[in-house]
């Protein structure tokens, strides 16, 4: 089985190459990276080719595809501030980028895994959110989520295309990125505690988010390629979890040893209070898969995190977020 991976040197994505090429039955995995925020140091000890180039760049794109399986698409422009900031280039990796994988993988039917968010369900104070919501997109990065998973369930009931798409949660672990204005939650509070300065929240702490580690995902993931795992309707790829930010702030504190300085931030536009998932739909699809519990997962976030950091050249601020 050959598998492209869109987005494949970054952090979920070079964590998913690796499990494919762990695969018996997958024989070659392919990475389809612009390196703009990934990079290719997370694919040097992983037995998968990395072909440099942009999911908008469609003849490239049909070269990469032709012979392919199956294509897991997770190739985007990520972060909400980052959509606010420049709205008009993230629809075009997110919704511009979906449809233009879409129509690669249509002329031979290659069946497609895209990555949706959980950014999509909006303010709706309803938990858990299900997959029956409505949706209501407070960001760019929301809206062009959104697109693309419209993309997907419409290109598989138009031409009978296997589409599954997968709505991430708050996704956490190994290769995830720091440094920039831009990191998820979770590096930039490691970050911070690794190096004892202050953790900046924006809002009050108490907001909520369903963690989950980025191995439960990518296994989730491989299963889907693996079995040819499609739907007619997006799927939540979460565990029904909710933290607050705060007491996520309380479990890093006790994996460090050591109090931590927190600094509280205004609210950021396009955030969402309070975020989990209703698993039944995933559950259904991939009975048995169980998710790495989240004490379990910072603590394995937190020991890569302190071993990239002793190196020469730290890789962490190279990882996509």
């Amino acid at each position: 089985m050959k598998v492209v991976v869109t987005g494949g040197a970054g952090f979920i994505g070079a964590n998913l190459c690796r499990e494919l090429a762990e695969r018996p039955g997958v024989q070659q995995v392919v990475a389809l990276d612009n390196l703009s925020t990934g990079a290719a140091e997370n694919l040097a000890d992983i037995n998968a080719e990395l072909v440099v180039g942009s999911i908008l760049d469609r003849s490239l794109l049909q070269d990469v595809v032709d012979g392919a399986d199956a294509v897991v698409h997770l190739a985007a422009r990520p972060s909400v501030p980052r959509s606010v900031a420049d709205p008009v280039a993230s629809h075009e990796a997110n919704a511009t980028g979906t449809l233009y994988v879409l129509e690669a993988c249509r002329r031979d039917g290659i069946p497609v895994v895209a990555a949706s968010s959980s950014s999509v369900y909006g303010p709706t104070p309803e938990l858990p959110k299900h997959e029956g919501m409505a949706t209501r997109p407070q960001s760019p990065y929301a809206a062009g989520k959104l697109a693309a998973e419209s993309y997907v369930l419409a290109h598989g009931a138009t031409y009978g295309m296997r589409t599954l798409a997968l709505r991430f949660f708050n996704v956490y672990g190994p290769l995830q990125s720091v440094g920039h204005a831009y990191a998820a939650v979770i590096p930039a509070f490691v970050d911070a505690a690794l190096r004892r300065q202050p953790l900046r929240v924006h809002g009050d702490g108490q907001q909520t988010r369903d963690f989950t580690y980025v191995g439960s995902v990518v296994r989730v993931i491989a299963d889907a390629v693996e079995r040819g795992v499609h739907h007619d309707r997006p799927v939540n790829l979460a565990f029904g979890s909710r933290t607050s930010l705060l007491g996520l702030i309380r479990k890093i504190e006790s994996i460090v040893g050591y109090d931590l300085e927190t600094v509280f931030e205004a609210s950021r536009p396009g955030d969402v209070r309070d975020s989990q998932a209703a698993d039944v739909q995933l559950r259904t699809l991939f009975p048995g898969r169980e998710p790495m519990s989240l004490d379990d997962g910072l603590a394995q976030t937190v020991a890569w995190y302190r071993a990239a950091m002793r190196k020469p050249e730290s890789q962490v601020s190279g990882m996509v977020a």
